[in-house]
């Protein structure tokens, strides 16, 4: 037997083991490490072993140690479908964060107007105003929902951590859609400007049997 306790619909009290084969498992598909001078890292469909199809209903691309080459830059990404390399695809998303200082002076709870869009085409920041000191990095997850889907919008939701230039910590909430139907097959990771200096970026899928 696995878990606290054994199946046992009907008891009134104890905790309840899921029945069996009702969850899925997070499959490691692919991780990128940062070389130390990238201008991006990117995970394309079909190439290198990497898998954004039907095969996984949700993707999560975890962010560990991304570290920028520049003060006071944007972590951002964005998708697009089939071979294309514009990655221009429409998004709609919000963006709220948490703030605090190292000085404990000062806090802050705020939407953040100047991160979100409404049909924009830009990338999506997933954090502002980085620090580039050595010891300064960002981590965090970002979900994809069905990517592959044909029918419906792509749904995305992000938190990240990591410090600002300015030696506040930043919590950072992001949440949208890409606004189109059109399965997306690949995403690019980018700084706002200069290069990633290091970090890896795993890319995981989860199975819903």
């Amino acid at each position: 037997m696995t878990g606290i306790v054994a199946q046992n619909v009907g008891r009134t009290s104890g905790l309840i083991k899921a029945a069996a084969g009702g969850g899925g498992a997070w499959t490691l598909i692919k991780t990128l490490t940062s070389g130390g001078s990238d201008d991006d890292l990117s995970f394309l469909n079909g190439t290198d072993d990497v898998v954004l199809d039907d095969t996984y209903p949700i993707y999560r691309f975890s962010f560990i140690n991304i570290h920028p080459e520049t003060d006071g830059v944007d972590f951002e990404f964005q998708a697009d479908t089939g071979t294309n390399t514009s990655y221009n695809q429409t998004i709609t998303s919000t963006t709220f964060r948490a703030t605090h200082d190292e000085a404990d002076s000062s806090t802050g709870l705020d939407y953040r107007t100047g991160e979100d869009q409404a049909q924009g085409t830009a990338f999506q920041d997933l954090n502002i105003g980085m620090g580039n000191d050595n010891d300064q990095c960002l981590n965090g997850h970002l979900h994809i929902f069905a990517p592959s889907d044909t029918t419906f919008v792509k749904h995305f939701m992000a938190r990240i951590a990591s410090p600002k230039d300015n030696d506040y910590h930043v919590d950072m909430f992001i949440a949208g859609y890409f606004n189109t139907t059109t399965a997306l097959t690949r995403f690019k990771f980018k700084m706002s400007g200069g290069q990633i200096q290091g970090g890896k970026i795993k890319l995981y899928g989860l199975s819903d049997s």
